[in-house]
């Protein structure tokens, strides 16, 4: 049970990252516009690599995982990925979360501990 739940908080972790990734790519890239310049600016954009990889990996990971586990215990253990995402939005993007969001993310968590038991 225990290596289940530690391949799932890795692949949640990844998860997490190829997303924040992902909204720092977002960030750099201007407005569209039809330019040789334009489209070097998002094939050089490393953010978007550094999501693509995550994502990929964390992709890969979860069919491992979804292969040798329960489907009714693994997924579940995907809720991880919004604790990462809250402590992503305090600590990379500056953002307040209020305390309902946390209760909500505790109930999400609870509710997969016990799925996964």
């Amino acid at each position: 049970m225990y290596r289940v739940v530690l391949l799932a908080l890795f692949q949640c972790l990844l998860l997490a990252g190829g997303q924040v990734c992902f909204k720092l790519a977002v960030e750099k890239i201007h407005k569209l516009q039809w330019t040789w310049e334009y489209f070097m600016d998002i094939l050089t954009n490393w953010w978007l690599f550094a999501s693509g990889i995550c994502l990929i990996t964390a992709t890969f990971l979860w069919g491992y995982i979804l292969k040798f586990f329960p489907f009714s215990i693994a997924h579940p253990l995907t809720s991880f990925s919004f604790i990462f995402g809250m402590l992503a939005a305090i600590f990379i993007f500056g953002e307040s979360v209020p305390v309902t969001r946390w209760i909500g993310v505790a109930l999400i968590i609870a509710g997969a501990f016990f799925v996964a038991k």
